[in-house]
């Protein structure tokens, strides 16, 4: 089992339990989280949806072995939802989604947070879009969100820059609502969900739609471009050496590829 569910006054809390790969997204792990919250925006019983990961990390984002093979492998077998899928129940999902991170976020564990509708982070969680060092373009409509959400400049660095921010400064961004100590992370995070939770479902549900719904346009359209642009470099000269470099475990160097790569 790669997710966690556990529900508790009306509140459906789902884990992502891959600790050994810091939580990384397998096609799985794709399907088993999209499954959830599907499930969890048809239940009745379920008010709010909270979404943590096991151990030291939130999510290292796309499974980089999976991703390698995709690029390499004719045979490779998608999971039945995959990342996109995942990406459409976020856009879809009518309920609060608040968002606890607990430990290291990297790509879509971090692209997600722009579909959250809160976010908690531990003081020692570290987010990082490690796009550009993986020669790929953004993902999860994060082109759109995240300058709508922390503003064009912090954007662009969090997007451009492939480097790590902190819990103080995603706050400081408004990337993150709230940073609790490690130990007080879940218990913040499930207050505020359980305050959310003993309202009327459907006044959360038309709150939140009535919010998203002005987006919703602008989301599909950066999805279609972000999806022809990762298209396009996936498996190209960018993303090839990065990924030979993980593979390696050396550093990327992308000093001659050629003009444009």
């Amino acid at each position: 089992m790669s997710i966690l569910i556990d529900d508790r006054a009306r509140v459906r809390t789902l884990t992502l339990d891959r600790p050994d790969a810091l939580n990384a997204f397998s096609e799985a792990l794709y399907d088993a989280t999209t499954e959830a919250l599907l499930a969890a925006a048809d239940d009745p019983e379920v008010a709010v949806v909270l979404l943590t990961g096991n151990g030291r990390a939130f999510s290292a984002g796309t499974d980089l072995r999976e991703m390698q093979a995709l690029t390499t492998d004719p045979n490779y077998q998608r999971g039945k939802y995959g990342f996109n899928g995942l990406i459409d129940a976020l856009v879809n999902f009518p309920k609060p989604l608040i968002c606890a991170v607990n430990g290291l976020g990297l790509g879509a564990g971090a692209t997600i947070l722009g579909f959250a509708d809160l976010t908690f982070m531990s003081s020692q969680a570290r987010l990082k879009c490690p796009f550009t060092d993986l020669g790929v373009a953004p993902e999860a409509a994060s082109s759109y969100l995240m300058p709508k959400l922390i503003g064009r400049q912090n954007a662009a660095w969090v997007l451009m820059s492939s480097e790590w921010i902190d819990a103080d400064q995603a706050q400081e961004m408004g990337l993150v609502w709230r940073v609790c100590a490690p130990d007080e992370l879940m218990d913040v995070a499930r207050a505020h969900a359980e305050t959310l939770a003993a309202k009327p479902i459907s006044s959360l549900i038309a709150v939140k739609r009535t919010m998203t719904e002005p987006l919703r346009a602008e989301i599909a359209a950066a999805r279609e471009r972000e999806n022809a642009c990762f298209r396009e470099m996936l498996g190209g000269p960018a993303n090839r050496e990065a990924l030979a470099a993980f593979a390696e475990g050396r550093p990327a160097d992308f000093s001659t590829l050629p003009a444009g790569a």
